[in-house]
């Protein structure tokens, strides 16, 4: 029989089916699908359509890890941010500790490629013989300028920022607070966008390597193409590439959980999105139901949403046969600041109940 919902206990899942009767399967804790490696960050982005509450697991998933134990990085990708909202404390470009093991960061592309402009100004004024020129820091530092606030800087910006935590291994854990569906997958696929372009120009330089000397005499800026540190520079970004898809495609250091709602919309983007995801080696390893309604007999409006609701996630469990599904209920009042959001991470990960559902009908 369809489940009408699910719900992790222990090592068991039940399922409670149309006629209440309740099946177990021995299953692990949802909260043991998390990985983490000895000296090596483990990377969970978490993401879905705009509106499904992508923040507020987020927040509560970083707030949980920190809880145990764990130094948690959580960084916001989404252009219009709202971590620092929801976690009510204020929140910069660079990370900041929020509270004990917990730190958190919220991109900004025109201060990350400001640094960038920054670092090229610092070369040029060490090396102030050296020729700007064409292909030179002059001329880095005008596509930098342009690039700020280009269409893709948001996911370069956040793209940067994996690099950085990802060479550093400073944290056990970043959670990634991504942007609507679309922007993350772009964000996903820079690695490929950026390896194909740095290939290009390694192949663009070995062809032209050979007339470079002949060139020299009427184009100058060729110095920039046959310069040796060009080479070693193009080498090195390709192998943090490489790398980078490297930790991307590994399971067992980056997995993404998907946020969805009980509402069509919401799960024929997610479908797409798996399927976009698979194509990119990324694991996802379980599908989390937001605002899910109780059933509150004397509401004839909360009644119907319920029902409604319970046809959506038989619809999840039919598009998701192989995720890890975990619901989490509507709460009465908004999901926000540190206190709420633990309270949803411990019903999320620790199988709490949701006292303002047990104890009090939902107030519309």
């Amino acid at each position: 029989m369809m489940a009408n919902f699910i719900y992790y206990k222990e090592l068991k899942l039940h399922l409670v089916t149309k006629s209440n009767f309740i099946k177990e399967v021995n299953y692990l804790a949802f909260k043991d699908y998390f990985k983490f490696n000895k000296d090596k960050t483990t990377f969970i982005f978490i993401g879905g359509k705009g509106g499904v509450g992508k923040t507020s697991i987020s927040s509560a998933t970083a707030l949980w890890l920190a809880e145990q134990g764990k130094k948690t990085l959580i960084v916001s990708t989404d252009p219009a941010h709202s971590l620092s909202d929801s976690l009510e404390v204020p929140i910069g470009n660079y990370p900041r500790e929020i509270k004990t093991n917990l730190f958190a960061v919220e991109i900004d592309p025109e201060v990350a490629m400001a640094q960038k402009q920054a670092q090229l100004e610092a070369e040029k004024a060490a090396n102030p013989e050296s020729d700007g020129g064409l292909l030179g820091m002059d001329f880095l530092s005008d596509q930098l300028d342009m690039a700020s606030s280009s269409p893709g800087a948001d996911e370069a910006a956040a793209f940067e920022m994996f690099m950085g935590v990802m060479n550093s291994d400073e944290f056990d854990v970043v959670v990634f607070d991504t942007a609507p569906t679309g922007h993350t997958l772009r964000l996903l696929s820079f690695p490929e966008v950026m390896d194909s372009w740095v290939g290009k120009m390694m192949m663009l330089k070995a062809k032209l390597g050979g007339a470079t000397n002949a060139l020299k005499k009427i184009m100058p800026f060729m110095d920039a193409v046959d310069d040796p540190q060009t080479s070693e520079d193009l080498k090195r970004t390709k192998e943090q590439i490489d790398k980078a898809k490297e930790v991307l495609s590994d399971s067992d250091r980056t997995t993404f959980k998907m946020v969805v709602i009980p509402e069509e919309m919401s799960i024929y983007e997610s479908e797409r999105a798996l399927e976009a995801l698979g194509k990119h080696d990324i694991t996802v390893d379980s599908v989390i139901v937001n605002q899910v309604m109780p059933d509150i007999c004397d509401c004839e409006f909360c009644h119907s949403r319920h029902k409604l609701q319970q046809k959506r996630l038989a619809l999840i469990d039919q598009k998701f046969p192989n995720q890890h599904i975990a619901e989490v209920p509507l709460f009465k009042d908004e999901v926000k600041g540190q206190e709420k959001l633990l309270k949803l991470a411990h019903i999320l990960y620790d199988d709490e109940d949701n006292d303002d559902v047990v104890q009090e009908a939902i107030q519309l």
